[in-house]
């Protein structure tokens, strides 16, 4: 069963610094919902869409297959992905490059979608170190990721972790609202759940974490601070239905287009 203090304590850390976000809440289907990714890694990059389906029903997104899809950034670099599977578009030439801005344009079922996001700089991920407590007799880890925030206010982070080889991710934002300009001080809270359900976790020595970080622009900051207060987990596929955080995608789709940094580390629990 979920350990309540971790929950709490969790709420708390995710909203205590951060201004409170109004969400739109609904149990329609048959939204476009997109989810794009740009990062400074090596390509493909993919484009995903399908439509939403109402809160009463299965989580079963159909797939947007005959939409014309083209990246572009304000160097001039452009290019159409072609369509693969599964609601997935892919580029082919294409390149993520820190600091420069990216536009989105999509033609789907007689509608179009724009969006922009810049992509900031890295931020260097330097490692990370492990604390743990104990409550009603369960050890909860923690983990501390090692990275300065820059002296300049309005960095925004995104960090997800997966546990072994379990698809899973969980999901934590960061600003530098507090602590600016200093060694982080903010720690992620590994899973502690030992219930039932099959993507339940419980964290034991032996483990290994694998933690992304992300450096993303503010908007996709609100998005996944909006997704998480829906939630309380992370990932747009389960998030996006049946509520909506603000997307940065007009004309009434949901999802986001993110241009963002990655850094990867590992740790195996001791």
């Amino acid at each position: 069963m979920k350990n309540t203090f971790f929950i709490i304590l969790s709420l708390f850390l995710l909203t205590s610094c951060e201004k409170e976000i109004d969400l739109d809440l609904d149990n329609k289907g048959g939204n476009i919902v997109i989810e794009a990714n740009i990062t400074n890694q090596p390509g493909p990059y993919f484009v995903r869409i399908t439509k939403s389906v109402a809160f009463t029903e299965n989580n079963q997104y159909p797939a947007v297959t005959n939409a014309q899809v083209v990246l572009s950034d304000n160097t001039g670099q452009t290019e159409t992905l072609q369509y693969v599977s599964d609601g997935k578009y892919k580029t082919t030439a294409f390149s993520g490059v820190m600091g420069r801005t990216y536009t989105l344009k999509i033609q789907a079922e007689g509608k179009e979608y724009t969006a922009q996001s810049t992509m900031p700089q890295e931020v260097s991920f330097d490692g990370l170190t492990q604390d743990s407590f104990v409550f009603g007799g369960t050890t909860t880890y923690t983990l501390l990721p090692v990275f300065t925030d820059p002296q300049a206010l309005g960095n925004r982070y995104l960090f997800n972790f997966t546990v072994n080889d379990k698809p899973k991710k969980t999901f934590e934002v960061f600003s530098d609202n507090v602590n600016n300009g200093l060694p982080n001080q903010r720690p992620l809270f590994l899973p502690n759940d030992d219930g039932d359900e099959p993507d339940d976790v419980l964290v034991v020595a032996g483990d290994t974490i694998h933690v992304e970080m992300q450096s993303i622009d503010n908007n996709i900051f609100t998005y996944y601070s909006a997704l998480l207060q829906i939630s309380g987990d992370g990932g747009p596929g389960g998030g996006v239905t049946p509520s909506n955080p603000p997307s940065n995608i007009n004309n009434g789709a949901l999802g986001y287009f993110s241009a963002h940094t990655v850094s990867k580390r590992s740790i195996v629990i001791e």
